[in-house]
């Protein structure tokens, strides 16, 4: 059976969900193998971790060479370990970071490649991949047809399943190049924490938008008690309520949790490309007409500063 590689999504050795999620879609494909870049003596913390799910191998790519450089000699390390195992295909986690370590390696390659995909499945060993497509109005499927296949993967697209595999850790020293360390990170600030998950990986999202009146209390009220995180439409942010870092759309973040709720949000095109691909949608707005009913799979006509509320309490009562 041919390996599957996983680019492992992670925070100085601390795995991130997208990389299980990975991990049980390679299962599908082959025999899954990740692939570690970062501080050597973690590999083995991190194998410990990903064989839970199924990987067998674990190459472990020193990153002391290349810290303080941007993505390209992270696509350079990747594509000598593709070059050495001859993979059945290339998952990578489909955030800022890593599509554009996915776009550098298929050059590399000489590879077809597909981005965004919400589910891959096997097709006789092929990987057949699901995108939602033109603003989230189409749903197709594709398969790469030249070279290995390089997929980038959003986040949600499948349960993490757990399943023990032999976890055998490989160190593999990667050659970079001069030219791929031409653009250096000089400075960096770390996110303020504020106790939420990631937007990115959420699994439960509620959004503000205009109908907030720039007061995201209840929209921040329901996302704590359900354990999700916040977000906002284009018209909240265009109007300084609340950053950039929260926008859910064609102009910020692609979002895919089990569960988005749209509070206040009419549902423009704009916004919908960005959170269409939510397993579960539901929207509270005053307006009935508005363009978001179209797409709920339930809807409440309502003013959120009652509703919302009214749900973190019932939220919080049967938590208790």
């Amino acid at each position: 059976m041919s390996e599957v590689l996983v680019l492992v999504d992670h925070v100085d050795g601390a795995v991130r969900k997208p990389t299980y999620e990975l991990l049980t879609i390679a299962k599908r494909l082959g025999e899954p193998s990740a692939v570690f870049i970062g501080e050597v003596g973690k590999g083995a913390e991190v194998a410990e971790k990903v064989k839970k799910y199924g990987a067998e191998k674990v190459y472990v790519v020193d990153d002391a060479q290349i810290k303080g450089y941007l993505v390209a000699p992270k696509a350079e390390a990747l594509q000598q370990v593709a070059e050495k195992v001859s993979p059945a295909a290339i998952l990578i986690p489909s955030n800022v970071e890593g599509k554009e370590i996915a776009g550098r390696l298929a050059i590399k390659l000489e590879s077809g490649l597909i981005t965004d995909a919400v589910d891959v499945s096997a097709d006789g060993g092929a990987p057949v991949t699901t995108q939602s497509v033109f603003a989230g109005n189409y749903t197709v499927t594709a398969k790469v047809t030249k070279g290995t296949p390089i997929i980038t993967v959003k986040p949600n697209s499948a349960a993490p399943q757990e399943s023990e595999g032999a976890g055998s850790v490989e160190e593999f020293s990667a050659e970079i190049s001069d030219s791929a360390k031409g653009a250096q990170i000089v400075a960096t600030q770390p996110r303020k924490a504020t106790g939420r998950p990631d937007l990115n990986e959420a699994a439960i999202i509620v959004s503000g938008g205009r109908g907030t009146g720039g007061d995201f209390a209840p929209v921040e009220g329901l996302a704590d008690a359900l354990g999700g995180a916040v977000g906002a439409s284009r018209a909240a942010v265009d109007s300084g309520w609340i950053p950039h870092s929260f926008q859910i759309g064609q102009t910020g973040k692609t979002v895919s949790p089990q569960l988005y709720i749209a509070a206040g949000i009419s549902g423009a095109i704009q916004h919908r490309a960005g959170m269409q691909t939510s397993k579960t949608i539901v929207a509270v707005n005053k307006d009935e007409e508005a363009p978001i009913f179209e797409l709920v799979d339930f809807g409440v006509v309502g003013d959120l500063k009652t509703v919302l509320p009214a749900a973190t309490d019932e939220v919080n009562k049967r938590k208790g």
